[in-house]
């Protein structure tokens, strides 16, 4: 699961730590694009010697430059990095996000509230931190069954 608590379930403070899923590493990138770069070129071969191959070429080109600019484009936009971190009095949650830019917030334990929107957030089982008068998301990039995984362990560890 893109998330863990990095503290054990009964220590203070308690920090967890969440990202984005990522299913295809730099290799895997650079083995897709390779692969599509051959796969694409097969029919181009039979063209060899011909001027039709200088009509086909730039666009046999534009399309693997853009698989790999989709592709890096992606990755950079998945690189969030949230923190939360609950201790004895205070809720902290610190959120990096793709272009380097921290947000922080911060509330009294006492006071923190974990909400689950249903079906009235931008994604199902929307999640938020409610405290010192601002409400938060948390975990907006994870999956549907994570999110609601993610709410119970948020109720568990601020019970207690």
């Amino acid at each position: 699961m893109p998330y863990e608590w990095t503290s054990p379930p009964h220590s203070t403070p308690q920090t967890m730590h969440l990202w984005p899923h990522n299913s295809l590493p730099a290799r895997g990138m650079a083995a897709f694009v390779l692969s599509t770069f051959t796969m694409i070129l097969i029919p181009v071969l039979a063209l060899l010697g011909s001027p039709l191959l200088w009509g086909l070429l730039p666009f046999t080109l534009a399309a693997v430059w853009g698989i790999y600019w989709a592709l890096q484009r992606n990755h950079k936009a998945r690189q969030i990095d949230e923190h939360l971190v609950l201790g004895k009095t205070m809720a902290s949650l610190t959120r990096t996000n793709p272009t380097g830019d921290v947000q922080e917030w911060d509330c009294d334990r006492y006071w923190t509230q974990v909400t689950k929107y249903d079906d009235e957030g931008p994604v199902p089982h929307y999640i938020t931190l409610r405290g010192k008068g601002r409400e938060v998301e948390i975990g907006a990039f994870l999956s549907e069954e994570e999110r609601i995984a993610l709410y119970d362990d948020l109720q568990r560890a601020l019970r207690r």
